[in-house]
């Protein structure tokens, strides 16, 4: 399935055998695919562009705030201390790209990916905008810019530049929020260097990616590519050359009685691959899935008067006229493992209380003896996740012979969003101790919401 150097000169497809960068300009061919690529991908950069500015339950749909150390997600706060929900949800983004890579190849790369997206979509039509087609470009770097090529080439560059600086702020605003990112806009830099060094660094690693680095970053740079193969195996779908229809290749003339196959060695393939390959030597670690020569060999397909499909995106299997399994042991292990992981993230999702409380024991002796009274001293930590300022306070059930007192006052303030720690003091008679325990339950109010449990354990004499 996977081409195999065999020969020592053989180098990747954007390398020169000498090791040199070759440079790639794809030929846009505007089929099918394309024009589906096309609509999913302006709406993956629409949608990268609203998350930070759409507020759900009074946070951004989606922030990464390095200020504060939150993590919101539609709708949800997240904290530091939320391991074991944020590890369950990295957990099943990784388990969902395997499970979606057995199934549909690096369909990702292609269609997904801001790498692809943004270079085929944003920063290539601004360079055809300036500099032409493909072969244009090609016979334009190939000699000594100057007078009409230069000024274009220095305009592209000029465009490439701002659009980099909006992408950088769109990104930052996802570690940094559009709120106070907007308010350090309208402050001198000095005023907070730190996040001005973020967006200029950003924008010149943006810059230096889509203008300069390009398909290296797909086919050098990411680990997913070496992944694939791993990933993938017979069944998974995957773009193919039909080499059973295809060969063998040549343009019959008049006069030849050549049995030739459907591929007339046009290279349409080659000249449309982002990558710079050659599909027809099979599946190779540099394709992305763009199906860009699927639309390319169609389209000249048509033009002969043969039959659609010789590259398309199928199976090995139905590319030998055998069923594809679907349902192998892989696909099924993968599935299963995320829909419980989804269901477990599920589960801890809906246990997330809006007034979140955690409690530590201080360091020192586990009580303090006050004449016939068991002190007890904690840590506690109270955090809001809701969209409001909420104002809480700590109350003993009514049997409770339990005496607290917080540190600093009753009642506590917490913004929206923020977290508070307190002291927390509780005394008991020795006699409610039974083997040196006893368990104390405290209720915790806030305003709008049910009240919060907080069950504490308390040591004493025994």
């Amino acid at each position: 399935m996977s081409k195999i150097l065999n020969s020592p000169d053989e180098v990747l497809s954007t390398l020169n055998k000498d090791g040199s960068r070759k440079w790639v300009y794809p030929t846009l061919v505007k089929g099918v695919w394309w024009k589906r690529r096309m609509i999913v991908a302006y709406a993956l950069i629409a949608v990268f562009i609203a998350m930070p500015l759409i507020n759900i339950n009074g946070h951004p749909a989606i922030l990464f705030d390095i200020f504060t150390w939150k993590f919101s997600l539609f709708g949800w706060v997240f904290s530091p201390t939320d391991t074991e929900i944020l590890m369950v949800f990295g957990l099943t983004i990784l388990v969902a790209v395997v499970f979606v890579t057995a199934l549909f190849g690096r369909v990702w790369c292609g269609w997904g990916c801001p790498q692809t997206v943004y270079l085929e979509f944003i920063y290539r039509p601004i360079e055809a905008l300036f500099e032409g087609k493909a072969a244009k470009r090609r016979r334009t770097d190939s000699k000594k810019l100057k007078g009409a090529d230069l000024a274009k080439k220095i305009l592209k560059w000029c465009v490439y530049f701002l659009v980099s600086f909006g992408l950088a702020h769109v990104f930052v605003a996802y570690i940094a929020g559009w709120e106070r990112l907007g308010s350090f806009m309208t402050q001198s830099p000095a005023d907070h260097p730190s996040l001005f060094g973020l967006v200029s660094g950003m924008t010149a690693l943006i810059l230096f990616d889509f203008g300069y680095f390009r398909e290296q970053m797909c086919t050098i740079a990411c680990p997913y590519a070496r992944l694939q193969s791993v990933l993938i195996d017979n069944d998974s779908m995957i773009v193919s050359y039909d080499p059973f229809r295809g060969e063998p290749r040549g343009k019959k003339k008049k006069g030849d009685d050549l049995d030739l196959g459907d591929c007339v060695a046009c290279n349409a393939c080659v000249r449309t691959c982002p990558t710079g390959i050659d599909i027809r030597d099979g599946l190779q670690m540099e394709c992305i899935g763009c199906l860009q020569c699927v639309d390319a060999c169609d389209e000249i397909m048509i033009k002969v008067d043969r039959p659609v499909g010789l590259i398309r995106y199928t199976s090995q299997p139905a590319l030998e006229k055998k069923k594809t399994n679907i349902f192998r042991p892989r696909v099924i292990l993968y599935g299963i493992l995320f829909v419980v992981l989804l269901s477990i993230f599920g589960i801890l999702i809906g246990g997330t209380k809006a007034i979140s409380v955690k409690v530590f024991r201080t360091g020192g002796a586990p009580f303090v003896m006050v004449q016939d009274d068991v002190l007890n001293t904690y840590k506690v930590r109270i955090e809001n996740r809701t969209g409001d300022l909420q104002k809480v306070e700590f109350h003993k059930e009514a049997d409770s012979k339990v005496n607290l007192f917080v540190a600093g006052g009753g009642k506590i303030e917490i913004e929206s969003g923020r977290f508070k720690k307190v002291v927390l003091r509780l005394s008991l008679p020795k006699t409610e101790f039974k083997n040196g325990k006893a368990d104390i339950v405290l209720h915790l109010k806030h305003k709008g919401q049910e009240d919060v449990l907080v069950n504490l354990h308390m040591i004493g004499p025994k």
